[in-house]
């Protein structure tokens, strides 16, 4: 918050709370860690809910103070449980009530809505939390010998419920122990890790790879989800995750050149070769497995030299969505090279993010009115240039240039480092105003250029289907052939099976319109029933058959993971060439 509030503030919760609380698990930061919106935005939200001071004079929804307590008995019989701690040390097997809850659930909001009401299901007998690779590889066998279901927490940020232990059995706690680096390689330019090694420790590992490990200069993994404080390297790589310098950097699928797994069958390597003609890519079947083919120990990832003193940052206002979507494009078509964050928004989220960053409060709002740029309509553009200081200079440059041609305002790197400063920290706001029964959520969908604005026009219109309803839209991920689009929503409301109901209809509206059901946070369990409908009954059952060839037992994040052992009427079919499989006359 810029400045302080100058007329009523909400008691905006700071206070102390339980480590062993519900709202250490469902809260996004450490206790210390929350972010009050900016006054101006504050006034914005009572306008657009119809609500007044006194709405936010007491909370609304349960604070998540008391300490975890729940009666669900454990399925497993003890001498599961003693030969499980021999694996791993008595120590490291907890039955404990915080322990089970605490990975169980991601940070969707059907999650946090669920333990604000202390509505406790889908949990593990016992959480694990291995030290090596053969002790995963143990429990794995283990497991498949006893039929025990496995799933896996990384860092926890999932909001596709792809963590949740639907089936009971073992949760494999990654972040404690198995986090080290296992090999650097500087001639090669990459590093192996452990896949619960977090964002954080491992960018800091390479930003100091001069005095850890005797290299020549300081590296990046280039990877920075809005998620990278609390997420893992594996969480990346099973989920097929992006950052938000993917228009550079690329997704991690671009940057992890090999993995190992566990799986019911054995150990699963692949090579890495920087390139390769040998037939189907191993390493790109298992990534995005969600751990429904087995558990990701290592993974060895490209590195890049770290240069941030090379970067160039921009920011410009355009008239309009359509003016700003073709300038959008020829940046990313025009060949100069690609910034490495690019991020365009549509006219509802631009006059919030003029809000949240303090453009709100400078000259620039007058200065935009002189220039015809009106509210509601205009859409920022910022972004920011990495690599050798000759090649981001130009890209920078080039950038300004097509801006300029497509009437683009410039706004220097101001609201650039705005954002810059609130990338990771903007979701703290999210359990500040959720106290008060307001909810925000994301959901993204990857686009064609060519159907950028159907998608657009027919999602944003599912969102605001919902009367006092925000719908922010921006463009991000971005590349020749087209883009991510990322829908940020902010509704007044409290029940998980209203929030789910809605989701629900959100992923409809993104089959209908022609869309990828998902360019970065996966599917999970709560995206898979809209998984074959998205691709195609004969393409699906490509993955049936690894899921038959990994994993015969079905003991790997069992309960819907990929849209996996679904029953036919749980599954949504709304691309019309695709129709549900009881009109073919099948199963």
């Amino acid at each position: 918050m810029s400045k302080p509030y100058r007329d009523f503030e909400p008691n905006w919760f700071r206070g102390d709370y339980s480590p062993k609380s519900y709202r250490s698990i469902f809260k996004w930061g450490g206790p210390d860690q929350i972010k009050p919106p900016k006054e101006t935005l504050y006034k914005m939200i009572k306008e657009t809910f119809g609500l007044t001071d006194a709405d936010f004079d007491h909370y609304t929804e349960d604070l998540g103070l008391d300490e975890v307590q729940f009666d669900a008995p454990i399925a497993l019989s003890e001498a599961q449980l003693d030969a499980l701690r021999a694996i791993v040390g008595p120590e490291y097997l907890r039955t404990d009530d915080y322990a089970r809850l605490s990975v169980a659930y991601g940070k969707t909001m059907y999650d946090i809505l669920r333990l604000r009401g202390k509505i406790v299901e889908n949990i593990p007998d016992a959480v694990l939390y291995p030290d090596t690779k053969d002790q995963i590889e143990q429990i794995v066998a283990y497991c498949q010998q006893e039929k025990i279901p496995v799933y896996v927490y990384g860092g926890g940020s999932s909001v596709t419920r792809g963590v949740e232990c639907m089936k009971g059995g073992v949760s494999l706690d990654m972040r404690l122990r198995f986090n080290k680096v296992v090999a650097f390689n500087e001639v090669d330019q990459t590093i192996t890790v452990e896949a619960g090694m977090s964002g954080p420790r491992l960018e800091e590992t390479l930003n100091d790879a001069v005095r850890l490990f005797g290299a020549k200069r300081a590296y990046t993994c280039g990877h920075f989800p809005q998620s990278f404080e609390y997420s893992s390297v594996g969480g990346w790589v099973v989920t097929r995750g992006a950052g938000q310098n993917s228009t550079y950097y690329g997704c991690i699928s671009d940057i992890v050149l090999a993995q190992e797994y566990a799986t019911p069958i054995g150990t699963i390597r692949t090579d890495a070769y920087p390139r390769k003609a040998t037939g189907p890519d191993l390493g790109q079947i298992m990534m995005g497995g969600e751990g429904a083919f087995g558990v990701l120990t290592h993974v060895t990832l490209k590195i890049f030299r770290h240069t941030p003193e090379t970067i160039r940052r921009f920011s410009f206002m355009f008239r309009d969505w359509e003016t700003a979507q073709a300038a959008a494009r020829e940046m990313m078509q025009c060949e100069a090279g690609h910034p490495s964050v690019f991020r365009l928004s549509d006219p509802e989220e631009t006059g919030i993010m003029l809000r949240l960053y303090g453009v709100d409060e400078t000259p620039l709002m007058k200065l935009f009115k002189l220039r015809g740029f009106k509210e509601g309509e205009m859409c920022l553009y910022l972004g920011f240039t990495n690599g050798e200081k000759g090649f981001s200079k130009n890209c920078a440059r080039v950038m300004h240039r097509v801006a300029k041609q497509f009437g683009g305002m410039s706004l220097t790197g101001y609201v650039t480092k705005g954002w810059e400063k609130g990338r990771f920290s903007d979701p703290f706001m999210r359990d500040t105003i959720q106290d008060f029964g307001l909810v925000t959520d994301t959901m993204e969908c990857s686009v064609n250029w060519s159907n950028m604005a159907r998608v657009h026009r027919e999602v944003r219109a599912y969102c605001k289907s919902r009367p006092n309803t925000i719908c922010m839209t921006h463009m991000s991920h971005v590349y020749p052939q087209g883009a991510n689009l990322y829908w940020i929503f902010i509704a007044k409301m409290s029940d998980p099976e209203e929030y789910r109901a809605y989701h629900a209809g959100i992923l409809d509206a993104i089959q209908r319109s022609g869309a990828s059901m998902s360019h970065h946070h996966g599917i999970g369990k709560m995206c898979g029933p809209w998984r074959e409908g998205s691709v195609g009954h004969r393409e699906y059952d490509v993955i049936r058959a690894l899921k038959r060839h990994f994993d015969p037992d079905n003991i790997m994040n069992p309960g819907g993971t990929l849209g996996l052992d679904l029953p036919e009427e749980q599954k949504r079919y709304l691309r019309p060439d695709i129709p549900p499989l009881a009109r073919e006359g099948k199963e």
